[in-house]
């Protein structure tokens, strides 16, 4: 949830993070909000939140992506807030064998914001992929 702390409950303040994960505010649906909210208010899954977050800040793996050898697709909103697209580069530039690609008008969540777009990189990524695979 960024930098604060929300009283526990505060819809409110669930309503507006959820809005700030996409470019288009009104990708954050009721019933998006509402799964959310759920969340956020279930003791348990707010502890394997906070943990995953916690480690995630204490396990940097930047040192680590040069070992990913696998064809890596980076498919990014060019407008995300929460990861920001100079991020994407550098993943870019420390995985090998990775593609990058923006997407324009989309935050961090494009499968969910643009899923149309973000579904036809994934097909021609996979299909080069089986291209190669073939002749090889």
């Amino acid at each position: 949830m960024g930098d604060s702390y929300p009283k526990r409950g505060d819809y409110e303040y669930i309503r507006k993070k959820t809005e700030l994960t996409f470019y288009d505010p009104a990708t954050a649906t009721k019933e998006l909000v509402d799964e959310v909210y759920s969340m956020t208010n279930n003791r348990i899954k707010v502890i394997k939140i906070i943990a995953l977050a916690k480690s995630a800040i204490r396990n940097n793996l930047g040192e680590e992506l040069n070992q990913i050898k696998q064809p890596t697709l980076l498919a990014w909103g060019n407008n995300d807030t929460i990861t920001p697209p100079f991020v994407a580069k550098e993943f870019n530039k420390l995985i090998p064998n990775s593609e990058l690609h923006f997407i324009d008008k989309c935050g961090h969540a494009p499968m969910m914001e643009v899923p149309d777009e973000f579904n036809a990189i994934l097909h021609k990524f996979l299909k080069k992929l089986n291209e190669t695979a073939s002749i090889a």
